[in-house]
């Protein structure tokens, strides 16, 4: 466990139970907002390569040629 988590833990353990249940709530909407943020990412990701899908021929090239 890391340090962090170990300072959270032990401030809630002293809190009442409904406002440990508050934390509770808070941190799993981080989770969700963290988890539809990196899927939105991979949606623009997944879009992009779609786009440039079968432009390569895959004929050898140079990196200097690229720029």
């Amino acid at each position: 466990m890391s340090i962090i988590a170990e300072k959270v833990f032990e401030a809630v353990k002293t809190l009442p139970e409904q406002q440990a249940a508050e934390v509770l709530a808070f941190v799993e909407f981080l989770k969700s907002k963290t988890q539809k943020e990196r899927g939105g990412r991979r949606e623009i990701a997944l879009a992009t390569l779609d786009k440039h899908m079968g432009l390569y021929d895959g004929s050898p090239f140079k990196r200097e040629e690229l720029h």
